[in-house]
Parts: structure tokens; sequence; C-alpha cells
């Protein structure tokens, strides 16, 4: 008896732990897809500032604004987006992969890396290694706008007109859909024409809901006031707000895909524990009640 105890326990526990990652599951489900709206939300924005900055090429040197120009030598910094908690398979454990092949592809040393941190388990990461890490921020909303973003941002773009910085690249969660996420380093200073098209192309997943959403068309001829520098001066630092805001919002969106997709398979083996040991507590309760019977049987023999 007391071994179908243990097991009935365990079954019950199996079933418990199946209800808390359902549960889990559906509430991943529901902040994917909303972080996976506001990654779209945000397309019709970087696209239009794509379209002015191309307006205003003609107009001006781009390359003499700083946020564009390359210098020839310094650090690299690293805005690598993580997230805080666990239970998201191996989807920080690829983000962090990504980030080591990167700096050794490079051949960067310690010295020549500055990183700064969006998430926990990426700043645990360079602690562990020993990198220089200027900023750290946690628990970062899922509902953060791009304007409350911008104080996050502005670090980055600080560091990189400081001098001393030769690019800035985000490591980041490249959401392509529900079962499919790719680790990626991307450039985003100095910002060129070529990385805004990349990050506008990179706003619609590979397949989904949002998949077969339209580019549109935008107005082709502009009229610059007061002239195209002061203009390219407000546009670029939003264009790297815009660039680094995706790329955390992509992030969002892997994040929930994954602890989903790791929810729905815990759930799945939690029901199969708990009817592999339904099959045996039946079967040992079974084995029980005919040891039993026999016992009967074999006394009231014993009586005749």
């Amino acid at each position: 008896m007391a071994s179908l105890k243990n097991i009935k326990l365990k079954i019950v526990s199996y079933k418990k732990t199946g209800t808390v990652t359902h549960a889990m599951e559906a509430v991943s489900a529901v902040k994917m897809r909303k972080s996976q709206e506001r990654a779209i939300s945000s397309r019709p924005y970087a696209r239009a500032g794509l379209r002015v900055l191309a307006g205003i090429s003609g107009s001006t040197n781009v390359a003499r604004h700083p946020l564009m120009h390359a210098p020839e030598g310094g650090k690299v910094v690293i805005v690598i987006i993580t997230s805080d908690k666990g239970l998201a398979g191996a989807l920080n454990s690829a983000i962090i992969r990504a980030t080591e092949a990167f700096i050794q592809d490079e051949k960067l040393s310690r010295e020549e890396l500055v990183f700064l941190c969006l998430g926990k388990r990426g700043h645990e990461f360079t602690l562990r290694s020993g990198y220089e890490v200027v900023h750290y921020h946690t628990n970062i909303s899922d509902a953060i706008d791009e304007s409350e973003f911008r104080a996050i941002t502005d670090q980055a773009i600080a560091l990189y007109q400081a001098g001393g910085i030769r690019e800035v690249r985000v490591a980041y969660t490249n959401f392509r859909s529900i079962f499919e996420q790719h680790p990626a380093v991307h450039k985003v200073l100095p910002l060129s024409r070529r990385a805004v098209e990349h990050m506008v192309g990179e706003i619609l997943p590979a397949r989904g809901k949002y998949a077969d959403i339209g580019n549109g068309n935008g107005a082709a001829v502009y009229t610059i006031e007061p002239d195209a520098d002061e203009v390219l001066a407000a546009l670029v630092p939003r264009l790297v707000n815009i660039a680094i805001f995706h790329k955390m919002l992509e992030s969002k969106a892997s994040e929930h895909s994954a602890r989903m997709v790791a929810m729905k398979n815990a759930t799945d083996k939690a029901k199969e524990m708990a009817g592999d040991l339904t099959r045996t507590f039946n079967k040992v309760r079974q084995a029980a009640i005919t040891r039993e019977v026999s016992e009967i049987t074999s006394g009231i023999e014993a009586m005749k």
C-alpha cells in the first residue's frame, strides 16, 4: 500500500506541475503576440525615417554626421539583450554563444570590448567573463515605449560620441516565427542607410499572422526646412533609437515564444509522466488485488 500511495502522490504532483506550466504557456503566448504586434507597429516609423534619410542624402553629406562617421580605431560596444528570467529553453545561451563567436571571429581582446547589458542573464555572462560593463538594466517592461527607451539608447550614443569607440553592435534574438528564433549580432553605429534598410526588412517575421503585411508607399519628394543638416541631426539619433528599440521588441517576442514552447513541452511531458504512472498504479493495484484474492481463496481451501 505504501508503494501505491507514493505512486499516487507522484501522479498528483505531475498533474499540478502540468497545470502550472500550461498556465505559463498561455501567459507567454499572450505576451509574445503583444510584443510581435508592437514590433510590427514600429515598422511604418522606421520606414518613414529611411525615406527621409534617402531624401536628404542628395541635399547634404550624411557622412559628416558624427553618428554616421566611422572612426579609424577604438573599442567595440556590444549592447547584449537577454532575459531576466529562465524557463526559456536555450534562448539566453544562444545569444551568449553568438556574442562569443563574434568576439572570436573579430579577434577582439577584453580591452577592446565594452558592454551595455539589457537583462540579467547577459550581465551575469559579462561578469563571469571579466568584460567591462558601463551600463546595466534589468526588469525592462514589455510595455516600454520608444520615448522611454530613448534614455537607454542615449547611453550607447553618448559612448560613441565621446570618442574611442569605432562601432556599436546589438546582440539579440531575431524573431522569425513562433518556433524559430535566431541569435544575431548587428551593427547599429556608425549608422548607414543599408543598416536601416536591413532593420526595416527584418521587422516582418518569416511566417505567421504578420508575414504578408505589405510595405506600403511613401512620399518620394521632401521639402526640407529649415535645412538638411538640422533635419539630419534630429533624424539620426531617432533612427538609432528605433533600431535598438526594435531589437528589444524582437528579443521580447523571442523570449516569450521560447518560454511558451518550453512550457508546452513541459506540460506534455507532465501529462506523459502522469499517464505512465497511472498505468503503473493500476498494474500495482491489480497485482495487490490479485494477491489478496489468491490469499483469500487459499485460506478457504485450507479451511475445507
